[in-house]
C-alpha cells in the first residue's frame, strides 16, 4: 500500500534517527528502530548520494544528455523543495564510454570510494549487465537502469536491479501489432546491434510475428565498434523488403536513416526503435528525409505543441533554463532524464525505510504511480512478480519537424499478457 508523499517523508525522518555516517567500503552503516539493521550507506537525515554511469564519450555519447535532465530535476528539488524527504540529492556521474569493463570499474568507484546510496541509471544493456552481479553481491540498489532489456524484469536472482523504461520485447510486440494491421503481408529487413539489446528486441519481434503473414526476409547486425552501417544497409536494400526494422543506438540510427534516404530505389516503411528516436538523431539526416518514419514513446516530447500548456512541461522548461543553463530543453533525452529523476523521487517517497533495502522494496511495489512527464495513461506499476515499472507505449510517426502520436496508449500487459522469464 502506498503512503502519501507527506506521510512517507515523515516516516522517513522518524526512521532515520540513528542513521547516517560513511562506511569504509566493506561494512556500511545501518539503521535502528523499525528499520534496524538495514543499510544506510550514502544516506543521512539531510543528504542522499546517487551514482550514475553513462557513455559521455564513445559511440553512444548522445545519451550524455540524459544526466543533464536528471541533475536539473535534482537541483530544482534541492533548491526549492528541500530535497527528497528533506534530503538534498548529490548526483555523481561517471563516464564508461559504453564499454562494459569500464562500467564495472566506475561502479566499484562509486560504491567503494564515493559510497553512494544507490546506482541510479546505469545506461546500456551491455554495461548494466556487466555491473549487476557486483551491485547485487554488494546489496546496492541498481535502480531504473537506462535500458529496456527484458531480463531486468524477469530475472529472479538480482533483486537489487530493476529497469524503468518499457522492455524491448514489449516494444517489439507493439511494432508487430502495428504491422499486422497496416501491412499484414510485410516483408521485413532488420538491422540490429549485435549485443543483448539488439538481440532482445529482434527476438521479441520474431516471436510476435509467428503464425502471421509477416516475414523477416533479411537481417544484418553491426558492432558498436563499426565505423558505419552503410554496408549493412546496402545488403538489406537488396532484399527489396517493404519494411525496415531499425534496432540501433543513436549514432547508428542516424547512419541508417541517412542511408535509407540516399537509396531512392528502396523505400521501405522505416520503423526505428525508441532509444534512437530522439529528434537529435533525426535532425542531422534532415527532417525532409525522415518523413513517415514510425516509432513509439511513453514520455512527453518537448517538441510536440500539444504539451505547450502542460503543467509539467512548463515546469521542466523553466527549471532547465534555471538549473541547466545552455542545455536545450527541446532535446528529448533531457526530458527523459527529468522523467526518471521524478520517478526516483516518487519511489523514495513511497519507501517504508530510508535505506537501501527500503528503496529495493519500494521500486518493486509501485501501484499506479503517476509521473508528470510520462504520457497520459502511462503509470508505474510493479509487484514481486512483475519487475517492469513502465509497460505502456504509444505509436508515433514523424511529420514536418516533429513526432506526432497516433492511436491509443497500448498497455502491453493487458494487450499481450505478462512477460515472464
Amino acid at each position: 500500500m502506498r503512503v502519501s508523499a507527506i506521510g512517507a517523508a515523515a516516516l522517513l525522518l522518524l526512521a532515520v534517527a540513528a542513521c547516517g555516517g560513511r562506511d569504509d567500503g566493506t561494512a556500511g552503516t545501518a539503521a535502528s528502530g523499525k528499520c534496524q539493521g538495514q543499510q544506510t550507506t550514502g544516506i543521512t537525515d539531510k543528504s542522499i548520494k546517487l551514482g550514475g554511469i553513462y557513455p559521455l564519450s564513445g559511440p553512444a555519447s548522445a545519451y550524455g544528455d540524459i544526466p543533464k535532465g536528471i541533475k536539473a530535476y535534482f537541483d530544482y528539488v534541492n533548491a526549492e523543495k528541500g530535497g527528497i524527504g528533506g534530503r538534498k540529492v548529490e548526483f555523481v556521474v561517471r563516464d564508461d564510454g559504453y564499454q562494459p569493463p569500464k562500467a564495472v570499474e566506475e561502479a566499484r568507484r562509486l560504491v567503494e570510494q564515493e559510497q553512494v546510496f544507490a546506482l541510479f541509471q546505469t545506461l546500456g544493456t551491455p554495461s548494466s549487465t556487466a555491473t549487476w552481479d557486483y551491485a547485487n553481491q554488494r546489496k546496492v540498489p541498481q535502480v531504473f537502469v537506462a535500458t529496456g532489456a527484458s531480463k531486468w524484469g524477469t530475472d529472479t536472482t538480482h533483486p537489487w536491479t530493476i529497469g524503468w523504461q518499457p522492455n524491448y520485447i514489449s516494444e517489439a510486440r507493439v511494432y508487430a501489432q502495428y504491422l499486422k494491421t497496416e501491412k499484414p503481408d510485410a516483408k521485413v529487413a532488420v538491422l540490429y546491434q549485435n549485443d543483448d539489446f539488439g538481440k532482445d528486441l529482434f527476438g521479441g519481434f520474431t516471436r510476435a510475428i509467428e503464425g502471421t503473414g509477416i516475414k523477416v526476409v533479411a537481417e544484418q547486425s553491426y558492432e558498436v565498434s563499426d565505423p558505419s552501417v552503410d554496408p549493412q544497409m546496402r545488403n538489406l536494400a537488396e532484399s527489396k523488403a517493404d519494411v525496415l526494422l531499425d534496432i540501433t543506438t543513436p549514432k547508428f540510427g542516424s547512419q541508417a536513416l541517412a542511408a535509407d534516404a540516399r537509396n531512392t530505389a528502396w523505400n521501405p516503411l522505416h520503423i526505428v526503435n525508441n532509444v534512437a528516436a530522439s529528434i537529435t538523431v533525426l535532425k542531422p539526416v534532415g527532417f525532409e528525409k525522415v518523413q513517415g518514419v514510425v516509432s513509439s514513446s511513453y514520455y512527453k516530447d518537448p517538441n510536440d505543441p500539444m504539451w505547450q500548456n502542460d503543467a509539467e512541461m512548463t515546469l521542466y522548461r523553466q527549471k532547465m533554463g534555471q538549473y541547466a543553463a545552455g542545455a536545450d530543453p527541446d532535446v528529448p533525452y533531457h526530458a527523459f532524464g527529468w522523467a526518471v529523476a521524478s520517478s526516483f523521487h516518487k519511489a523514495m517517497d513511497a519507501a517504508a525505510c530510508p535505506t537501501r533495502e527500503g528503496l529495493r522494496d519500494s521500486v518493486r511495489n509501485l501501484k499506479g504511480v503517476q509521473v508528470g512527464m510520462l504520457l497520459p495513461g502511462v503509470t508505474m506499476d510493479t509487484s514481486p512478480g512483475d519487475g517492469f515499472p513502465i509497460e505502456s507505449m504509444q505509436l508515433m510517426t514523424f511529420k514536418g519537424e516533429r513526432w506526432e502520436l497516433f492511436g491509443q496508449v497500448i498497455d502491453t500487459r493487458k494487450e499481450f499478457g505478462p512477460l515472464t522469464g
